[in-house]
């Protein structure tokens, strides 16, 4: 079944009948603006109130386009669909429904089916080179992809958080029409596809907004990359809720990673841009929306949202896994271990206590009664490597038998989880920070980037912090760039494969029976090793003992049937009443 599918914005460029395209740009800090259109003369746009300017001119789809200020400046649309030439150039006209849809009788899937594959696009070849990927993610039992901001930024290369044309998937990596082929592709497959976006902040090169509209911004409120943007105002809000509609509507995303919500000053958007996501896509589809939210607050996810990035978890595991305690690590450094059991039996590990890294403030909310899969459980992704000086994966910090238990905890638990790039056969290649800025821009991010780290023991000395990777330099990217090939090794090859049987386990007995699941309570076994278990929907109970260290622990015996075990000779060592070390058991009691 084909279709086509468009959102029509109240904003930027709309296609009319008759050869005519609608302009329409919030420009109250200038008295006038022309709209310039390839190969015409300039059109002075008509006032309207707020602060509005519009035109209706005579070109179509493919006619590239500026909005000229009175002090002579040329800019691209906010709300352009499209940026051949880049963040500096002129803004294409998109026809939405050009796109025909091949799998429109695609509504996605329900969230507890949701595995969860993180990637940058620019790093796996560009929405081709994605697209590509699909079917080898499919085979391993990947049923969502998501993919790191994709708003057109300076450059040829960024993570993607330095986007400044939130509308306009980045040229770098194809032209819109390819990211929809993608889309569509992945649905084919039975794969969901969830967009990071990034609502709290610009980037710092290629963003008009102030000059020609001031109020988008506040005077009063300043954040790590300026001035706080004010969603007070209805037209910012706007701005930003159309945005995440015209990628749920007119791209078919099945859902949204909200990045940083904490930085967003107005925490009374956050709950009416979900609720009223919700309302206009309506129950027809699964949509999912998923926050990342230093607040750990619990209320969000009782409503409009499906889950949240659970960096307690990962970061009570990195504590264990590694020995590492300095930066937010310092959070998790004394009993790492309980940290780790609040978070499988209760969600979050910080519920308002004290957290040494905030100043000793309170951080976080009672989240007990919020269900498992209301939580995304990564070992690693895209913050937790790259924001690394060096870029180093746990395949090279953590001692491989650990890092198996740990893998195979996080598969089959009923938490959501979430597996970044090569992490699937064991990648040793580093994912770096980089960005593709010039001058003195790159200068300011190549030395931000060295004081960030001058408080790491590892990065004390003038010279150590000389070694962390240029951003701007392409090696930088080139190193980071994901390598299937690197999977030939063979025992790259016995992870994928062990990844594989993991994922097929959860998916056939596990995710039948995760809604209505539960916790039933969590226990600290030693410094390294925890028990976890959980009431499935049916009334099955699922236990998990975990131990990341190497010394054994006692525990009563265990009977019943193992799902899984890291060890061949697990279940003899446990029906005699002792955990090995780096070992994970998974025990399923069905119900009758």
């Amino acid at each position: 079944m084909t279709a086509r599918h468009g959102h029509r914005l109240p904003f930027g460029a709309s296609l009319l009948a008759d050869g005519l395209t609608s302009f329409r740009l919030w420009a109250p800090g200038v008295d006038a603006v022309d709209l310039l259109v390839d190969g015409q003369a300039p059109h002075p746009m008509r006032r309207e109130p707020d602060g509005w300017v519009a035109l209706e001119a005579p070109c179509g789809a493919g006619a590239q386009y500026l909005f000229r200020l009175p002090d002579g400046r040329e800019v691209p649309d906010p709300a352009s669909r499209f940026q051949p030439r880049d963040v500096a150039g002129p803004s294409e006209v998109i026809d939405p429904l050009a796109y025909e849809w091949q799998q429109d009788d695609w509504i996605g899937r329900p969230w507890t089916e949701a595995v969860i594959y993180e990637l940058h696009v620019g790093a796996c070849g560009g929405y081709d080179g994605v697209r590509e990927r699909l079917p080898e993610l499919a085979e391993l039992g990947i049923t969502a992809i998501e993919l790191m901001p994709v708003a057109d930024f300076a450059g040829s290369r960024n993570w993607g958080y330095d986007g400044v044309l939130p509308f306009a998937p980045d040229s770098a990596y194809g032209r819109p029409e390819q990211l929809k082929q993608l889309i569509d592709a992945a649905h084919g497959l039975g794969i969901m596809v969830l967009l990071d976006v990034v609502y709290n902040h610009f980037g710092p090169e290629g963003n008009h907004l102030s000059s020609y509209a001031p109020p988008f911004f506040r005077e009063d409120r300043q954040t790590p990359w300026g001035a706080a943007i004010d969603f007070r105002r209805p037209e910012v809000r706007s701005y930003f809720i159309e945005n995440a509609l015209y990628w749920l509507e007119e791209y078919r995303f099945d859902g949204l990673r909200l990045d940083a919500v904490h930085a967003i000053h107005d925490h009374s958007f956050i709950a009416e841009l979900g609720a009223l996501l919700r309302q206009r896509v309506g129950p027809a589809r699964h949509i999912h929306l998923v926050l990342e939210n230093e607040r750990n607050e619990a209320h969000h996810l009782q409503g409009s949202y499906s889950a949240q990035w659970n960096d307690d978890i990962h970061n009570a595991i990195h504590v264990l896994l590694t020995g590492e305690r300095e930066g937010y690590y310092a959070n998790y450094s004394e009993a790492p271990a309980a940290h780790l059991a609040r978070c499988l039996g209760e969600g979050f590990a910080y519920q308002g206590e004290p957290s040494p890294s905030h100043g000793g403030a309170p951080r976080g909310s009672d989240s007990r009664a919020l269900a498992p899969y209301s939580f995304v459980f990564f070992l690693q992704n895209h913050d937790q490597i790259g924001n690394r000086a060096l870029g180093e994966r746990l395949t090279v910090l953590a001692h491989p038998e650990s890092l198996r238990a740990a893998i195979a905890l996080q598969l089959l638990s009923p938490q959501i989880p979430l597996l970044f790039m090569g992490e699937e056969w064991g990648s040793r290649r580093p994912f770096l920070f980089f960005t593709d800025f010039q001058g003195e821009l790159a200068e300011a991010v190549r030395e931000g980037r060295r004081r960030e780290f001058a408080s790491f023991s590892a990065f004390s000395s003038d010279k150590a912090r000389a070694a962390i990777p240029d951003p701007n330099d392409e090696a930088t990217f080139r190193r980071s760039t994901a390598d299937p090939a690197e999977a030939t090794d063979p025992a790259q090859r016995a992870r994928r494969l062990e990844m594989g049987r993991l994922l097929a386990l959860r998916q056939d007995r596990l995710v039948p029976r995760l809604p209505g699941s539960r916790s039933l309570g969590a226990e600290v076994l030693s410094d390294g090793a925890v028990h976890a278990a959980w009431r499935l929907g049916d009334g099955s109970v699922l236990q998990v003992w975990v131990n990341l260290h190497e010394t054994p622990v006692p525990v009563p015996p265990q009977a019943g049937r193992l799902l899984y075990g890291t060890a061949p000779d697990l279940a003899t060592a446990l029906a005699a009443g002792q955990l090995p070390g780096r070992r994970c058991a998974v025990y399923l009691q069905e119900s009758p």
